[in-house]
């Protein structure tokens, strides 16, 4: 009894009582939305880590299909634009509850991945290319790259998927109009079945 009249006199009820209500709240789901909110948004940066990544590996493979076929101007020149259209569109994570702006950068990035498809099917006519140390590991790098950008995509729509359902469902609706009034869903998107699978080059001499 000493002990809790002691505690009583250093320390104030108002302080005890908001101790035990935040601990109350914090097992309601209050911070729920805020922590959702920015686990899907660094999801969304790591998207953008890898597409970036893609983009960097572009110019060295351009230059050294080059110099084994510039005949293919065309589809080099292709290649060049599409990256720096995609390159032009910048998605920040303070914008991914626009679905319009997520759409049109996904978009882009997928022409450009288009090109690269259709210029590595080209390289399939040049065996002195394909055996190239140089763009053997491009190869490597590319086929890591694609593969990491498909991991990411698919962590942020899950990420999303939790967000936008926590803004849906309770207790999480009514924490958003009584605290997050501002919180908006965030875009997502779907992936085709084919973007699933792990790109598969044969860059082997026929």
């Amino acid at each position: 009894m000493r002990s809790l009249s002691l505690i009583n006199k250093t320390v104030p009820m108002s302080l005890i009582v908001i101790v035990f209500l935040a601990s109350l709240l914090s097992g309601c789901g209050i911070n729920n939305i805020p922590t959702l909110e920015e686990n899907a948004k660094a999801k969304w940066s790591q998207v953008l880590n890898q597409y970036k990544r893609r983009s960097d590996l572009i110019p060295n493979l351009v230059e050294t299909v080059k110099g084994f076929a510039a005949q293919e101007k065309d589809v080099l020149t292709a290649v060049v634009e599409a990256r720096a259209k995609a390159s032009s569109v910048q998605v920040s994570p303070d914008m991914l509850t626009n679905p319009d702006a997520v759409k049109g950068f996904l978009e882009n990035q997928g022409a450009l991945g288009g090109a690269l498809s259709r210029l590595l099917v080209t390289v399939e006519r040049y065996p002195e290319l394909k055996s190239s140390q140089n763009f053997l590991t491009l190869q490597s790098q590319l086929e890591g790259t694609e593969n990491r950008i498909s991991v990411a995509r698919r962590d942020y729509i899950e990420a999303v998927r939790l967000y936008n359902t926590e803004l849906k469902t309770i207790p999480g609706r009514w924490w958003r109009s009584l605290m997050y009034s501002d919180n908006d869903p965030m875009a997502t998107f779907d992936v085709a079945p084919e973007e699933t699978v792990t790109p598969k080059v044969n860059f082997d001499n026929n």
